[in-house]
């Protein structure tokens, strides 16, 4: 996904064959959840609770608990399995017809039948809607969709989409009550009615409350009786406070680096009341450059900027290295990663180098630049990682870099009339997938927004991609994506994350909801007897 700018909070309120997927060998389950609650924090907004708008980590946590997907990531896992679906495949040689069979008695939370009726509805109403803030264009290879019957769904795509069952196995996937959402615009009421593991039972400025559906039938199991998430809007004192004070019994996304990192060594030695669980994670951040703007629309500045950053170093000095350098616009452990700019521009910074870039260009005289960034959206040390990158430009004596932050309404609206030079973007994937790093990114409708487009990227790399069922098949095309990224230079990849939670002593659990699915299944958790 993503992590992207959104809206405003609301008030109150994959094979290629005709055999189908079959069931994974999880033990069914009605949902039903016997332990104790659990208080999980976290600094993310909640911007949306209609899944045909919030495109956003925290929105689709509330998607990945709240409402059903036809199939869904196992723990661990990459491969989609059947959740809602009793079974999914391709139903032709060309990847351009999908049929999904649901399980019978499926029902939603106020006990309407869930059909086919429903999962048509919904993604017929995302596409619809369409909102510049939700996940419609993760679903633009769609045609049509059918159903023959109350239990069969057919997709008909407009092209080839192997990747099609991570897509709507992702918070874009989610299905509605059709008698429950208005069919061309979004359910402003702060309610939210699925068939999920819990029910959306509070949405507030400052909580989020979920209580099991009794109603549930899929392959989860909740542990739990319920969750009530406590948002820190960016207070990253805060969150540390309440996790270390017992107010929260999970700390999720938002603590400080310095934070995480003080923990852990006092985990590790035992002299700590709290445990640190980390997990693997596609989350990147990116400086982006906007190609119009008339210093980083030249070349040689991109070139020489990519030749001073020195990813060791910020991972290091900012992140208390709970993040990894990142040397490509795919992160490492997704098919088809490679080092490109560690391969043409080195890893700590090579002034001499640059310094040559831009005198070859003309260019004599020290660069003004400035770096925008906004506190918080992508991440808590995002404004100190950027004013460390600034000092790196500006030891070299080629540029006079400074930073500029502004909150995230205004830092959006900047990008978005491409105000901005460089600046900070932010994503969490939405499904590990190569194609969720190179797809939105490229092109003329990029969510980039840096007016740079590639049409050996889009109109011919990323294509033949998508014909590829077996996806080391398409290892090749993506790393010469790669490669041209490196060398054209619209963005530098900084940092890749570890997911991290901090949690009471007593929380089980949390090893199976922190993988590169990046799905916070609050059904795992589990508070043990003291």
């Amino acid at each position: 996904m993503k992590t992207r700018l959104g809206r405003a909070r609301p008030t109150l309120a994959l094979s290629l064959a005709v055999a189908l997927l079959a069931g994974c060998g999880l033990t069914e389950d009605d949902g039903a959840g016997d332990g104790e609650a659990i208080t999980v924090g976290m600094s993310d907004e909640v911007l949306s609770v209609d899944p045909a708008s919030g495109y956003d980590p925290g929105s689709w946590l509330v998607f990945n608990n709240v409402f059903q997907s036809l199939l869904s990531f196992p723990p661990g896992g990459t491969e989609p399995q059947p959740e809602a679906a009793e079974e999914c495949g391709f139903t032709d040689r060309a990847s351009q017809r999908y049929t999904c069979t649901l399980r019978d008695g499926l029902t939603f939370s106020n006990g309407n039948a869930l059909t086919s009726k429903d999962v048509k509805f919904s993604f017929d109403r995302t596409l619809r809607i369409d909102d510049p803030d939700g996940p419609a264009v993760m679903l633009s290879t769609i045609d049509r969709v059918e159903t023959p019957d109350d239990r069969t769904v057919t997709f008909h795509l407009n092209e080839p989409d192997a990747t099609f069952p991570q897509k709507i196995a992702s918070g874009a996937g989610s299905l509605v009550d059709h008698r429950e959402y208005p069919s061309d615009r979004l359910r402003t009421d702060g309610q939210a009615v699925g068939s999920g593991v819990y029910t959306l039972a509070g949405y507030g400025e400052d909580e989020v409350v979920f209580e099991v559906n009794d109603d549930y039938h899929g392959p989860a199991e909740a542990k739990n009786s319920g969750v009530t998430m406590r948002l820190f809007h960016g207070d990253q004192e805060a969150l540390g406070e309440a996790v270390r004070g017992g107010d929260v019994d999970v700390a999720y996304r938002g603590l400080a680096s310095g934070d995480i990192a003080g923990l852990e060594t006092e985990d590790r030695s035992g002299t700590g009341d709290l445990k640190v669980v980390d997990g693997t994670s596609a989350e990147a951040q990116y400086l982006v450059f906007h190609l119009d703007d008339p210093v980083t629309g030249d070349p040689a500045v991109r070139r020489a900027i990519a030749q001073l950053v020195d990813r060791e170093a910020l991972v290091r000095d900012v992140y208390q290295r709970t993040a990894e350098p990142l040397y490509s616009v795919v992160p490492a452990g997704i098919t088809g990663h490679n080092t490109a700019f560690f391969d043409r521009y080195g890893a700590t910074g090579d002034p001499e180098a640059a310094a040559r870039t831009l005198r070859e260009a003309g260019v004599t005289e020290p660069v003004e630049l400035t770096l925008w960034a906004t506190p918080v959206r992508f991440g808590p040390d995002t404004v100190a990682a950027f004013e460390y990158l600034a000092d790196q430009l500006n030891d070299s004596g080629l540029f006079e870099a400074t930073v500029e932050s502004v909150p995230a309404e205004e830092f959006a609206e900047g990008v978005a009339d491409g105000e901005y030079g460089a600046f900070v973007r932010g994503w969490v994937p939405d499904f590990p997938d190569p194609e969720n790093f190179t797809d939105p990114f490229f092109g003329a409708d990029n969510v980039l927004a840096n007016g740079y487009t590639s049409e050996r990227i889009t109109g011919e790399l990323l294509p033949a991609t998508r014909q590829e069922a077996a996806r080391a098949d398409s290892v090749p095309a993506f790393e010469e994506v790669q490669d041209i990224v490196a060398d054209e230079v619209p963005l530098i990849p900084l940092w890749q994350g570890r997911q991290y939670a901090v949690a009471d002593e007593r929380i089980n659990g949390l090893q199976w909801t922190l993988d590169p699915s990046t799905v916070f299944r609050f059904w795992e958790l589990e508070l043990s007897e003291a």
